[in-house]
């Protein structure tokens, strides 16, 4: 497949910083991130299952990609503004991902292994 993700999970403990956090996040950080690492998209959500779980993914079109993403001379700055800003009180780490399978609905396989096998589809 090739596409490769970094993906940033950060916590935002203290409920009354979530909502500059998410303001900062949108119309600085992520802007600013996207343009620095030349990620061909990036997008951010919050968790609805851990609340105060801030999660950002930037899309590569392969892991070296990402990988030179989080080399010392692009994220530094990045980081150190991350930092100045929220110092302590935003724990996060990173991950880079290596997307191996992706399938949009109506082309599963098991779907049309059923169809050949039965004459219908599966759900």
């Amino acid at each position: 497949m090739g596409k490769s993700y970094l993906m940033v999970r950060a916590e935002v403990p203290d409920e009354a910083d979530r909502a500059p956090f998410d303001h900062w996040y949108a119309t600085d950080h992520l802007p600013w991130a996207i343009r620095v690492f030349g990620a061909r998209r990036g997008w951010r959500c919050w968790s609805r299952t851990d609340q105060g779980v801030h999660y950002a993914f930037y899309e590569f079109a392969d892991v070296a990609g990402a990988q030179a993403a989080t080399e010392p001379g692009k994220i530094a700055p990045l980081v150190a503004d991350f930092d100045r800003v929220w110092g302590n009180r935003v724990p996060r780490r990173r991950e880079i991902l290596d997307l191996r399978q992706g399938v949009d609905e109506g082309l599963l396989p098991c779907s049309a292994g059923l169809r050949e096998r039965t004459g219908r589809a599966g759900r």
